[in-house]
């Protein structure tokens, strides 16, 4: 389930039991079906005054170390919010536990940053001085961290955060550890571990303080820090990873009843494989869905990628974006960092999803994904809004976030067909 992710290539290091072959890189041929007359579901009804959660932005994962960094031109497709771009507003890059290595994903931190983009970081090792092996189960040799350099290793999270800041890039965050609970390959975490190091250590971090990152969003390593409120007030943003969570799992009761003032970001994932080309449809729909789902069931106030530009990722290796890219772009464009959550009829028909966002004081998105085989006639009506008009952008079989032109907005209401197993955006005016 979480294999494919952490792949090194060339003469780094390689974990073959983490590895799978990512089968059919390029793009495969569209299919295509007949689309019958359009069905009419309920009426989605967008309520403006009700707000729900503040969304920080859309991203991805660059690790130049692991699979080379991001060009020029990806930079800007992957950063920039106009025609043909991804609209990303969050980058996540790692920290390395060398300071000799530390510039190697400064280039593309600082485009993003120049874009407007939040940048986070999450460690897979501290420096080498500060962990000791142990035996863990049938592993021998895993790693964890000195409980006598808890110390030194914020000292660490904070030399990287100035050496970044030095640079021209202000994190909006640094994380304890990526996955401290599936650390086979890096440095292992216990629930205690994290409360303590949350504790004792995290106060003197320079930027927001990301923990746990557990890579299934197990609450098992978040509830102890909800529960303990000295390591919560050293921690600002709640992460988790997605890998394999089920939908029923997404939302979570004890962050809404104890994590007040606190982020809820997820922080990295693919979806639903990396086997799979991101151009195969219509199953790059799947990603709209979990996007969501994130969203809505959740409440997620980031959703953050894995690899940028992989041939299962949101950008194909030619630079080019994917199916799977163009889900993302309908939500990552348009919801930009601050919108609310406002609230929606999230599912007015069978393998219809419908999740608002509002903008300022009057722009309302809504983006509407219809799975199903059919087209669907689909109302909208606009609670608390004096928009007019909206326009709209349309992913399909055969389209990518292409502009359709506008709709006039009738007494708070109207009514679009959505294509069948297409996503769609719309924009007030």
């Amino acid at each position: 389930m979480t294999q494919g992710r952490n792949e090194p290539v060339g003469g780094e290091r390689r974990s073959l039991s983490r590895r799978t072959v990512l089968a059919t890189m390029g793009a495969l041929p569209v299919l295509t079906a007949a689309t019958p007359a359009a069905m009419a579901a309920a009426a989605a009804v967008i309520d403006a005054s009700v707000q729900r959660q503040t969304i920080r932005g859309f991203g991805g994962m660059t690790h130049t170390a692991w699979i080379g960094d991001l060009t020029a031109a990806q930079r800007d497709t992957a950063f920039g919010t106009g025609e043909g771009r991804l609209g990303f507003s969050v980058l996540r890059i790692p920290v390395p536990e060398n300071q000799a290595d530390w510039g190697r994903d400064l280039a593309t931190a600082r485009r993003a940053s120049e874009l407007g983009a939040a940048v986070i970081a999450s460690p897979w090792n501290p420096p080498a001085r500060m962990v000791e092996t142990f035996v863990r189960g049938s592993q021998t040799n895993a790693r964890r961290l000195r409980y006598d350099m808890y110390g030194a290793y914020a000292q660490h999270l904070n030399d990287f955060t100035t050496y970044l800041r030095n640079n021209g890039v202000n994190l909006y965050g640094i994380s304890v550890q990526n996955e401290p609970d599936y650390a086979h390959d890096w440095t292992w975490w216990t629930p205690t571990e994290m409360v303590r190091f949350l504790r004792e250590n995290a106060g003197s971090i320079g930027t927001r303080v990301i923990a746990p990152e557990s890579f299934q969003y197990l609450k098992n390593m978040s509830d102890p820090i909800l529960n303990d409120s000295t390591a919560l007030a050293n921690v600002d943003i709640i992460g988790a990873h997605l890998y394999g969570t089920s939908f029923a799992n997404f939302p979570y009761p004890l962050f809404k009843q104890k994590g007040a003032g606190k982020e809820l970001w997820m922080t990295e994932v693919y979806y639903p494989n990396s086997s799979d080309s991101a151009d195969l449809w219509p199953q790059a729909l799947d990603v709209g869905e979990h996007l969501h789902r994130a969203m809505v069931e959740a409440e997620f106030q980031a959703y953050i990628w894995w690899y940028i530009r992989r041939g299962y990722g949101p950008m194909r290796e030619d630079g080019q974006i994917s199916k799977r890219g163009a889900n993302m772009a309908h939500f990552a464009r348009f919801v930009r960092p601050g919108y609310v959550r406002i609230e929606a009829t999230a599912s007015p028909a069978s393998n219809l999803y419908v999740s608002a966002y509002r903008g300022g004081s009057s722009t309302i998105v809504v983006v509407a994904i219809n799975k199903g085989t059919s087209a669907v006639s689909q109302q909208f009506t606009l609670r608390n809004s004096t928009a007019s008009r909206v326009s709209s952008w349309l992913t399909d079989a055969g389209r990518n976030v292409a502009p359709q032109g506008t709709t006039s907005v009738s007494n708070g209401s109207f009514t679009v067909t959505l294509p069948a197993r297409s996503v769609t955006t719309f924009v007030t005016a």
